[in-house]
């Protein structure tokens, strides 16, 4: 890995290039869930080859850019919207000019993520000849009347069956070198008990997944249920609905590794890690946002979220939504924001490989925070507590 000097600091002087992620945005769907607020659109018909005709273009602007360094990919991330509204063979052309214009690190796990509807789950054979080597598949429930609430167009056993495919298409946790697959879960949805959230936990189980998200439902400003909210779960009940997950989780054999992601040893999620860990990730697609690092500053952009106005604009500088250097005021926040998700959090040394900045410069709100119990930290290894992770908002705020 390149060695090179990132800012001009005198405590700090050597730093490793971080790894370079891609995440991809796929802004369409079938019809827009009630809780979600990601930028994703209904649309009856895809303008498929338009669409990764703009990508395409999107990537090589990027490439035509002075302000960070281009290497081989680590990662790759289809997200959305609904990816698997993509064919196949969309997904395949994209992943060759990426692969031809940048590299692939020789292991690089690509994840699409996926619906459980059947026209989609029949696709999964073909992502994998096209290079998918991780599918994430958005169950949400077991229960068919929840997923009514959830808005969702798919019923449980399309999600039994979507997992059946993705095993048979080779997303197991060891064939041919593919990273398994996820399943997306929800708890302390609308009126659940303790029990329902379990026994979601337990047929999530069964289908063998190589890794599980279990997520809190959250009502996000901008959606449907933020403005006609639902009867969820109070706080006490959402705590013991996580707690008892937790320990099937973990007497199954899946490690905790993230607040809220569970997998099986050596299938954690390698984007997300990236993410956690402030490495970089270039960006392309509606509304999509990138990290990336050059030999002066830290800086985020994000690309305009209307596809219509990015398929017009892609590969030109009016794509761009919002572009910014991260002060060195804001860049300790911005690392513990990624890191504190993390259970085992991460090696004290990182925080000066990534932000340019000496640990010292963050003291003054670890010191109060070991105190009240909420993180344990020395020369090797910053943590959260287990009180810590509980209170996640109030120790990250700590660092605004």
């Amino acid at each position: 890995m390149e060695k090179f000097i990132l800012w001009h600091n005198p405590a700090v002087t050597d730093f490793s290039l971080p790894p370079l992620s891609l995440y991809v945005h796929l802004p369409w769907c079938v019809r827009k869930c009630p809780y979600c607020d990601f930028n994703s659109h209904e649309r009856e018909s895809l303008p498929e080859i338009e669409y990764i005709d703009a990508l395409i273009r999107d990537l090589d602007w990027e490439l035509s850019q002075a302000d960070w360094t281009p290497r081989p990919l680590h990662s790759i991330f289809f997200g959305g919207g609904t990816p698997s509204l993509f064919s196949a063979e969309a997904i395949q052309r994209l992943l060759r000019a990426v692969e031809a214009k940048l590299g692939f690190e020789e292991d690089i796990e690509i994840t699409l993520e996926a619906n459980p509807g059947t026209a989609e789950a029949e696709r999964f054979t073909g992502y994998r000849q096209a290079g998918v080597t991780r599918l994430s598949i958005g169950v949400q429930s077991f229960d068919d009347q929840q997923l009514q609430k959830l808005g969702r167009i798919h019923r449980s056993e399309q999600a039994v069956a979507a997992a059946d495919m993705a095993r048979a298409a080779g997303f197991t946790q060891y064939h041919n070198g593919a990273h398994g697959f996820n399943l997306d879960l929800m708890y302390a949805l609308p009126g659940q008990r303790v029990e329902e959230a379990l026994s979601d936990v337990e047929q999530a189980l069964a289908l063998e997944p190589s890794h599980i998200s279990h997520y809190q439902l959250t009502l996000e400003p901008g959606t449907a249920f933020y403005y006609r909210p639902p009867e969820l779960p109070d706080d006490d009940t959402a705590f013991a609905m996580q707690t008892a997950c937790q320990k099937t989780l973990a007497e199954a054999g899946f490690e905790h590794y993230e607040v809220s992601a569970y997998s099986r040893p050596l299938r954690a999620c390698r984007h997300n890690l990236n993410y956690w860990q402030f490495g970089d990730y270039l960006a392309i697609g509606a509304g999509s946002h990138a990290k990336l690092t050059s030999r002066q500053s830290i800086h985020r952009r994000s690309k305009v979220k209307t596809p219509d106005k990015y398929l017009r604009y892609a590969g030109a500088h009016e794509a761009l939504d919002e572009a910014a250097g991260i002060p060195e005021s804001q860049r300790g926040f911005e690392f513990m924001l990624n890191a504190l998700r993390l259970v085992e959090g991460v090696p004290s040394a990182l925080f000066e490989q990534r932000t340019g900045l000496p640990l010292a410069t963050i003291e003054k709100t670890l010191g109060p925070l070991r105190e009240r119990g909420l993180l344990t930290q020395n020369a090797r290894r910053i943590q959260p507590t287990d009180q810590g992770l509980r209170f996640l908002n109030v120790l990250m705020g700590e660092f605004l």
